[in-house]
C-alpha cells in the first residue's frame, strides 16, 4: 500500500500534538521494567521528548537519507551512557525505544493513519538507528568503567607486590654473600622461613589477579565462536602437552574419547575446559590414572565428556563447593590449588549452554562430566 505525503504530514502532526499523551503512554510502560520504577520524570524522559519531536521531522522530510546522522547526533550515546548510570541493562534499554515503537503504532491507530509504507520505515530507520548507538554506547561505558576498575585493582596489586620480592632478593642477597662460609644455623632458618613467608605472599597476590581477570570475563560477558570441533584429536593434543606433569607425578592419562564425536564449540575454550580438569585430576591422582571418555546423549543434542581419577576424591563438605573460586585445597604436588581452574570450567560450558558436575568418593576418585552441544555428521 502506498502512504501518500500527505498521510506522512498527518502522522507528524500526531506525534506533535499529542505529543504529550504519547510520553504519559510511554512512560506507563517503561515503569513496569524494574531499573525505571523509581526514576523521576525528568530522568525517565532523557532525550526521549526531543526524539518524538525529531520522528516527526523525519516524517515530513519523506526522505531516505539516514535521518538520525543529522537530528539525533549525539543523544543515544548519552542516553546509552546515563541508562547504565540509572542501572538499566542492555535489554532495557532496546526495550524502551521499542515501547515508543508501540505508542507510535497505536497513536496512528487512534488517528486512522495507516502505518505500511513510508511511516513504517521512517520510524523504524529513526528508531532502530538510535537503539544500536545506544546500546553500543552503554556497552562501551560499562567496558571502561570495567576497564578502570581493573587498573586500579592491578596498580595496588603491583604496588603490594614490591614488599615480598624486595624481602626475597635481600634474602637470597644474604645466602650469595654466605656462600663462602657455612650460614649460622639459626639464621639460616630465618632466611628459609622469610623465603616461604613471602613466596607464599607472591602466591596469594597471582592468585588475586587470576581471580579479578575471571571478573572480567564475566562482567564483560563470555564471547565464543562456535564451530565443528573434532573431540578425540583436541583432547590427544591436551594430553601430549600436559604428559610431562602427568610424568612428574607417575600419573597416567588416557584418552578414550570415540574418534567419530564431533561438537560444536569454540576450540580455544574446549581446550581450556579439558585442560583445567586434567591438571586438576592430575593434581590429585599422584600414581594414578586420569581417564577422558565421551557419549553422545539420547537425543543427539548433546555430547557428555567426562574426566575420571582414582585419587584422593573430594570431602563430602566440599564437593559443592569445587566450582566456587578460591575454594579448593592443595593437590599432593603441591600446587596451590585456589580453585580458578574449576570456577573458568563451570563458565566456560555454561557459556556454550552446557552443564558440568561432579561426583565423588574419598579414597576412591572423582569423575567430572560436561555437556557440549553436538554437530550431527552425515554418514
Amino acid at each position: 500500500m502506498h502512504t501518500t505525503p500527505t498521510e506522512l504530514k498527518r502522522l507528524a502532526g500526531a506525534l506533535r500534538r499529542e505529543r504529550h499523551h504519547l510520553l504519559d503512554a510511554w512512560r506507563s510502560q517503561v515503569r513496569q521494567l524494574p531499573s525505571a520504577e523509581g526514576l523521576d520524570v525528568p530522568t525517565l524522559n532523557d532525550h526521549i521528548p526531543d526524539l518524538i519531536d525529531e520522528l516527526a521531522v523525519a516524517m515530513e522530510t519523506d526522505s531516505r537519507e539516514t535521518v538520525v546522522e543529522s537530528l539525533l547526533e549525539g543523544t543515544p550515546p548519552a542516553h546509552g551512557a546515563q541508562r547504565l548510570q540509572d542501572g538499566f541493562d542492555i535489554v532495557e534499554v532496546s526495550a524502551e525505544y521499542n515501547i515508543m515503537r508501540a505508542c507510535v503504532h497505536d497513536l496512528a491507530e487512534r488517528e486512522s493513519i495507516s502505518m505500511q509504507g513510508e511511516p513504517f520505515h521512517v520510524l523504524n530507520r529513526v528508531l532502530d538507528s538510535a537503539i544500536g548507538v545506544a546500546v553500543a554506547a552503554f556497552s562501551e561505558q560499562r567496558l571502561r568503567e570495567a576497564r578502570q576498575r581493573r587498573e586500579e585493582y592491578l596498580a595496588f596489586v603491583m604496588h603490594d607486590l614490591r614488599t615480598p620480592l624486595n624481602a626475597i632478593s635481600l634474602a637470597i642477597n644474604y645466602v650469595d654473600r654466605s656462600a663462602a662460609k657455612p650460614l649460622d644455623p639459626n639464621a639460616e632458618n630465618v632466611v628459609w622461613q622469610l623465603l616461604r613467608r613471602n613466596l607464599r605472599q607472591l602466591e596469594e597476590l597471582v592468585a588475586k589477579v587470576m581471580a579479578e581477570n575471571v571478573n572480567m570475563e564475566e562482567e564483560a560477558g563470555i564471547k565464543i565462536v562456535q564451530r565443528r570441533v573434532d573431540l578425540w584429536p583436541l583432547v590427544e593434543s591436551v594430553r601430549l602437552a600436559l604428559a610431562p606433569i602427568a610424568e612428574a607425578s607417575d600419573t597416567k592419562i588416557e584418552n578414550s574419547i570415540p574418534p567419530h564425536l564431533v561438537v560444536h564449540a569454540d576450540a580455544s575454550m574446549l581446550r581450556r575446559i579439558v585442560q583445567n580438569l586434567v591438571k586438576n585430576a592430575i593434581a590429585f591422582t599422584s600414581g594414578g590414572n586420569v581417564a577422558i571418555a565421551a557419549t553422545l546423549l539420547p537425543g543427539d543434542e548433546f555430547v557428555e565428556i567426562t574426566v575420571s581419577d582414582d585419587g584422593e576424591g573430594i570431602p563430602p563438605d566440599r564437593i559443592g563447593l569445587v566450582f566456587e573460586k578460591l575454594e579448593s585445597e592443595p593437590g599432593r604436588d603441591g600446587s596451590s590449588g585456589m580453585g580458578l581452574g574449576l570456577a573458568i570450567v563451570k563458565a566456560f560450558v555454561e557459556a556454550h549452554g552446557g552443564e558440568v558436575t561432579v561426583t565423588s568418593q574419598m579414597g576412591v576418585g572423582s569423575t567430572f562430566r560436561f555437556t557440549l552441544p553436538a554437530e550431527l555428521v552425515d554418514e
